[in-house]
């Protein structure tokens, strides 16, 4: 019996077996990203997507197919050939997913989907009621079987090669084929015998069966493809949320713009609260809002790419927002897109690093100077004593232990990063080399602050040099009584040096020597201060008086225990 094929039948059966390949290869990919529990909404997907499409690819073209008599299908055997297609192709990818198959994944994949095709062609011819009877030539059905087979391998093969749009076109081109080429291979093995009687009129009509197929096949597809684009969103969402990063679009033509929830958590907003205008949003201070616009228009015209770090209103945070116009093959622009996270720990490191340099040129400078005047100490030390010297030998003891003195004052202040140190500590170092039997030290904590340190440290070295050279120092039973008291409410403070149980002083000096004049030099100086020395026939006593650390006096009057050594 003389049958025939439409030309446009066969060309839109294959279109329809590539749009299914394409759609159930492109949710297969989202089968390999999953384990367990994950695949199985993917995997029916998937399996009803390809199956689906196979089963609609079949029917369309034998719509087509002319055997010079009526036709009618069987429902009951249509709906059991669509069901074999899907079961066989989710099989089929559930295996080609197992990587711990091994090598032989992909032929018993590629068996079982080239399986589930075959039988799902012969269960849907079955399902055909027409005035003949259907003969086969058994060598053609072997040979359409191995083709469906042969092709599905190829066509797993391929799509786990790559994801690339290239890779997975040539997958759904190969399986769009196989489906094809296996079903006119099938149809050609077809042998018709007329026989007489009329048509059984209980099969549903072919024009029914051609509307239910096409909308089968276009809401199967439709919901594939919008799942799969769904799910890759998703999952860019996620990745994008789990490293702290939010997402963010604006469409170019309405201005419209849309946040992900991490992207309205950085910038402070509720679930439900509303985002503002695109070029007044609500996170926004009014003075942050020119740049961020001017940026933002360049971003829409396409003249740069988005690149702003700005503040968030009230929270003292930051954030950096990146994005670029996204433009169709045409070059039409689509969306403005792109990414925000918080930027305040960058900020904050970038602002402290900005402090740190400001306050290493503040040092450099501030060294320099003490230096320098250190340098000047130095070279007046050196000049005065050099004056009172009788011989290098006099002149080199002095002036070592001047230098010493003034060294043991930089040990101080380097002990406390060169911010202050306390009249006890100074007064500590000086006298350590005596026993604790030949000093007392009373009175209140006192601070200075480095240039009066060195001042005072050179006055007490001079207190301390004359009393063991002449004073109560240079014998066994003599004693030295320092004290003093908190800053009155002028700042000054007065020290009260005492000697006692030392040799007798015969007379005032006739001259006032160069220990005298660095005193007088020392607190008048950088302590604002004077000194009144009292050679008494018991010993020496001097009152000192001077203001310790300008400025910081709530800083300096702690009070504290009368100190005694």
């Amino acid at each position: 019996m003389h049958h025939d094929h439409g030309a446009v039948f066969l060309l839109l059966s294959y279109a329809v077996a590539v749009l299914a390949a394409w759609t159930a290869l492109d949710l297969f990919q989202r089968i390999r990203g999953r384990e367990g529990r994950d695949q199985t909404p993917w995997l029916a997907t998937a399996a009803v997507a390809m199956g689906g499409g196979i089963w609609a690819m079949h029917f369309i073209a034998m719509l087509g197919f002319d055997p010079g008599a009526p036709v009618r299908y069987d429902p009951g055997l249509t709906v059991l050939s669509f069901l074999l297609a899907v079961a066989g192709t989710a099989a089929a990818f559930f295996a080609a997913s197992q990587d711990r198959l091994g090598a032989g994944r992909i032929p018993v994949a590629g068996a079982v989907m080239g399986g589930a095709i075959a039988l799902m062609h012969y269960v849907g011819m079955a399902a055909m009621r027409t005035t003949a009877t259907v003969g086969w030539r058994i060598e053609l059905v072997i040979i359409s079987i191995v083709i469906a087979i042969g092709a599905s391998m190829a066509a797993l093969w391929a799509s786990r090669r790559e994801t690339s749009v290239g890779w997975r076109a040539a997958a759904a081109a190969i399986l769009g084929v196989a489906v094809v080429g296996m079903h006119y291979t099938g149809m050609a093995a077809l042998h018709l015998q007329p026989v007489s009687g009329g048509l059984d009129h209980d099969g549903a009509p072919p024009l029914a069966i051609a509307v239910s197929v096409a909308a089968v096949t276009a809401v199967i597809l439709f919901i594939g493809l919008a799942a799969s684009m769904a799910d890759e969103r998703a999952r860019l969402l996620s990745v994008l949320a789990a490293a702290g990063v939010g997402y963010w679009e604006v469409n170019p033509w309405d201005r419209t713009f849309a946040l992900s929830p991490r992207a309205r958590e950085l910038v402070g907003l509720g679930a439900d609260q509303a985002t503002g205008d695109v070029g007044q949003p609500v996170w926004l201070d009014a003075e942050q809002l020119p740049a961020r616009n001017l940026a933002l228009e360049a971003a829409l015209a396409g003249e740069a790419d988005y690149d702003v770090e700005y503040p968030i209103a009230g929270s003292g945070r930051w954030v950096h927002s990146r994005g670029s116009l996204i433009r169709s093959r045409s070059g039409r622009a689509l969306k403005l897109a792109g990414v925000v996270n918080d930027s305040t720990d960058r900020r904050r490191a970038f602002e402290a690093l900005e402090t740190s340099e400001r306050r290493q040129k503040l040092l450099i400078n501030e060294l320099n100077h003490r230096v320098k005047n250190t340098l000047a100490t130095i070279q007046a030390i050196s000049a005065l004593t050099a004056r009172r010297a009788t011989s290098v030998a006099e002149f080199s003891a002095l002036f070592e232990a001047r230098l010493m003195a003034l060294s043991e004052t930089h040990n101080l202040l380097t002990a406390t990063g060169w911010e202050q140190t306390t009249l006890q500590d100074l007064l500590a170092k000086e006298l350590r080399p005596y026993s604790a039997e030949q000093f007392r030290l009373q009175g209140p904590v006192v601070l200075f602050e480095p240039p009066q340190a060195l001042a005072m440290g050179m006055v007490i070295h001079e207190l301390v040099t004359n009393a063991t050279k002449h004073g109560a120092l240079s014998v066994a039973g003599g004693c030295v009584t320092v004290s003093w008291t908190a800053p009155d409410e002028a700042g000054i403070v007065v020290l009260d040096w005492t000697e006692v149980d030392g040799p007798r002083i015969a007379a005032s000096p006739e001259r006032v020597g160069f220990g005298s004049r660095l005193i007088a030099t020392s607190l008048k100086g950088d302590l604002s201060g004077s000194a009144e020395l009292d050679y008494a026939a018991s010993g020496l006593t001097a009152r000192l008086t001077f203001r310790p650390a300008p400025g910081r006096r709530d800083l300096l009057l702690r009070e504290s225990a009368p100190l005694e050594a």
